[in-house]
């Protein structure tokens, strides 16, 4: 088996995200890795052509940056937490190259058809493009049942 020793996680802070981040959480604990929380902003601005475009409001760095420090990270988790700003994809790549990422967990909103089309898949994009292990988490996990849970109290309950 290959060694975990660097997972990066990228995310959105989405409901997909942080199924994913509980998978990314997990597999640093099993492997006593660390983990990288990475968000990328949108650019403030961009320039096309001879126009300056501004992008609609968008949260303060400060307020993303509160969402990135609340992420709820297990103890024992090393974790370390980075703001970038540019294009999600190319940010995603270039930190995952820049801390020697051995495995990437990112979520993804499962979207198929016309929607894909025109929004693209930043997953499906990493998972193209990366150099590492790449880990897409679609959905929850489902509940498992444990001999200390009968079947009839998962039922009732």
């Amino acid at each position: 088996m290959l060694p975990i020793r660097l997972i990066l996680h990228p995310t959105d802070f989405s409901e997909q995200a942080g199924h994913a981040l509980q998978m990314a959480c997990a597999l640093a604990r099993d492997h006593g890795s660390r983990l990288v929380l990475l968000h990328v902003a949108a650019p403030r601005m961009a320039l096309s052509g001879e126009a300056i475009l501004m992008p609609g409001p968008e949260p303060s760095h400060a307020t993303v940056r509160r969402q990135l420090n609340q992420l709820d990270v297990p103890p024992g988790v090393l974790a370390e937490r980075r703001l970038e700003e540019g294009a999600e994809v190319d940010q995603i790549l270039r930190v995952a190259e820049e801390v020697h990422a051995d495995l990437i967990v990112i979520g993804t909103h499962g979207r198929t058809g016309l929607p894909r089309l025109l929004m693209g898949s930043v997953a499906e994009q990493v998972l193209r493009q990366a150099a590492c292990p790449v880990l897409v988490v679609k959905a929850p996990f489902p509940v498992v049942e444990t001999a200390a849970t009968p079947a009839a109290a998962l039922v009732n309950a």
